[in-house]
């Protein structure tokens, strides 16, 4: 019997002013995964850990995140974008509907101000973080 990793959204990527982090990535992996940007593994390990279990994933983090936690405000200085998916309902040429989702980029203060519950009944799949290479090097 084979073991398999999930590996989906396990992911790290960067261009010239932005990099990309998959939201399945657990706090205290990315820490270790050299591949991702020392400032960001940093940020990570001084900002967020602390408020947060090593073992939760990125993506656990921006579900639960709060409008008054200190870790929104140092994502909001990286400038951090979330792709999400969310659930959307079209309606066909004869009156049927259809759930589709649709994914999205936005902003990590539009994804707070969702509730929980608002996130569980509109079907959020966050799936991961963007943010500016130069807005991290000022936090």
């Amino acid at each position: 019997m084979t073991k398999q990793v999930y590996e989906d959204y396990k992911y790290f990527i960067q261009d010239a002013g932005s990099f990309f982090v998959g939201s399945r990535y657990s706090l205290k992996e990315i820490t270790l995964c050299e591949d991702i940007l020392f400032k960001f593994r940093k940020v990570i390990a001084e900002s967020v850990i602390p408020s947060f279990d090593p073992d939760d994933t990125l993506e656990t983090v921006l579900y639960f995140l709060k409008p008054d936690d200190f870790v929104l405000q140092v994502f909001k200085q990286m400038g951090a974008e979330v792709r999400v998916s969310i659930k959307k309902k079209k309606k066909h040429l004869f009156g049927g509907e259809k759930e589709s989702y649709s994914t999205v980029y936005m902003k990590v203060t539009e994804l707070v101000k969702m509730s929980p519950e608002e996130k569980e009944e509109k079907g959020v799949l966050i799936q991961e973080l963007k943010g500016s290479k130069l807005a991290l090097l000022t936090v």
